[in-house]
């Protein structure tokens, strides 16, 4: 009696973990047809994911699919992004020879898993390679180095970069180099010096794109001044919507398209919602002293009940905030000058958005909005592969004198 009822609470239990399981699939996936055959054809890029770090983990799986963070293999696959900028990142306060240090070891990190898992991964530098990679079924590695604070000052390391595959530099990251001006804190170069200017132009030669997300607006104007090449905001969202200093304006938009550049939506919670962004500066001020009075992860639960205390809940953010930034950015600069920059493994992604299987319902919700399918292909990834390629023919121009 008591095996037979083992046996039959055991089988409810396993009809139960299948009905979720399908349940928890089907509102990842429940897409039309037309939407999934158009986004697992097209090449979907994204130019800034900080999974990085976890290829150092000598316990972590680039292959295995984690029930924390938001990208691995298997969720990439499922949720059909076949190219990504590896985030090459550390904080701005590491500098030095540390800073380059750190750098090239994580740098070696995706080249390695490159070179070790060749036959699902290839290391590219060219639209063509990211375009040959896609044909042949394989995940297209890319890197970009967030903080012009890793060339340490440094035009020669900074084309040893160049050689190892990065394709953009990010000019500040939360403080200011010594030649550029970053979003955070008081400005002290207006933008970019003499010798900041010197690095774009060196950016120009080496054909590694300008990416402005973290920057100033002075040293954005700057370097859209300076550049011959179109810039990138690698991950930054739109102002009008959400007022983080870290979005673009609408005239920042405008400038950087009229000169073929592209701003790539970040998928970050407080960069999509305005309430949310307004609530987490009302909150800042007691943060520090919460932190200290209930320290350790243990006590998150704690901090967020005093804050609710005071502040009410904070505001929920669903994922469809990344369509309506898609969607002003288009109608602000066109659809060739939109891309996807979700800031995966580096921020707070909305409800809806928890992880990279999810992508597909960005095509999906594009369609519905009318978009075409070719505009929807250029937002995916064309439009980045585009600017990537522009920037290596300037490079080209620059070597041969021209």
């Amino acid at each position: 009696m008591l095996r037979s009822l083992c046996s039959r609470l055991t089988l409810i239990a396993g009809l139960t973990a299948v009905l979720v399981a399908a349940v928890f699939g089907q509102e990842r996936t429940s897409i039309s047809d037309r939407a999934r055959k158009l986004h697992f054809d097209s090449i979907v890029l994204d130019t800034h994911i900080d999974v990085t770090p976890n290829l150092q983990q000598k316990n972590w799986s680039f292959f295995e699919q984690h029930a924390t963070g938001d990208v691995d293999y298997p969720r990439m696959k499922r949720g059909g992004l076949d190219a990504l900028f590896f985030s090459i990142y550390m904080p701005g306060t590491v500098i030095g020879p540390q800073a380059v240090f750190d750098s090239l070891e994580r740098i070696a990190a995706v080249r390695k898993l490159a070179e070790d898992h060749s036959d699902k991964i290839a290391l590219c530098v060219t639209a063509d390679q990211v375009r040959q990679a896609h044909k042949e079924g394989k995940i297209a590695a890319l890197m970009g180095m967030e903080g012009g604070h890793m060339i340490n000052n440094s035009l020669p390391t900074l084309r040893i970069y160049a050689d190892l595959g990065i394709r953009y530099l990010t000019l500040t990251h939360n403080v200011n180099t010594d030649w550029a001006d970053s979003n955070v804190g008081p400005a002290e170069h207006n933008g970019l010096t003499d010798f900041g200017k010197d690095v774009v132009h060196e950016l120009n030669r080496l054909g590694v794109m300008v990416d402005i997300s973290h920057v100033a607006d002075s040293t954005f104007w700057a370097s859209l001044a300076v550049s011959r090449a179109p810039l990138i905001a690698s991950h930054s969202s739109c102002r009008a919507i959400s007022g983080h200093p870290r979005n673009m304006t609408d005239d920042m938009i405008k400038a950087m398209a009229a000169k073929g550049g592209v701003i790539q939506i970040n998928y970050a919670d407080q960069f999509l919602d305005d309430d949310l962004y307004r609530y987490s500066q009302k909150i800042a001020p007691i943060q520090q002293e919460l932190q200290q009075k209930f320290p350790g992860t243990q006590n998150v639960a704690k901090r967020r009940e005093e804050i609710e205390k005071q502040f009410g809940p904070a505001p929920k953010v669903s994922w469809e905030k990344i369509i309506e930034h898609i969607d002003h950015a288009v109608k602000i600069a066109g659809a060739d000058h939109v891309g996807l920059g979700s800031d995966f493994d580096g921020a707070t992604m909305p409800m809806g958005m928890e992880d990279v299987s999810y992508l597909p319902k960005i095509t999906d919700a594009l369609l519905k909005k009318g978009y075409s399918e070719n505009d929807v292909r250029k937002i995916l990834g064309e439009n980045i592969l585009r600017v990537l390629e522009e920037n290596r023919k300037i490079s080209e121009q620059i070597k041969h004198g021209k």
